[in-house]
């Protein structure tokens, strides 16, 4: 499965034009969607995606 970064509640996009990414969860910034990072270090999907789209309807 792909995860879809810009559908997560934890990615966001910095000021860093070097790590224009990052993401919340893990606490790092990288030039990749976070998701790609995190399936290339350790060969699994992301663990920590949270959708947007249900997190702001539990408010």
């Amino acid at each position: 499965m792909r995860i879809d970064c810009f559908r997560c509640k934890n990615f966001k996009v910095t000021w860093d034009p070097q790590n224009p990414r990052a993401c919340v969860a893990y606490g790092f910034k990288t030039k990749q969607l976070p998701s790609v990072v995190v399936k290339q270090s350790s060969g699994m999907d992301c663990m920590k995606f949270v959708s947007k789209a249900e997190s702001e309807g539990k408010r």
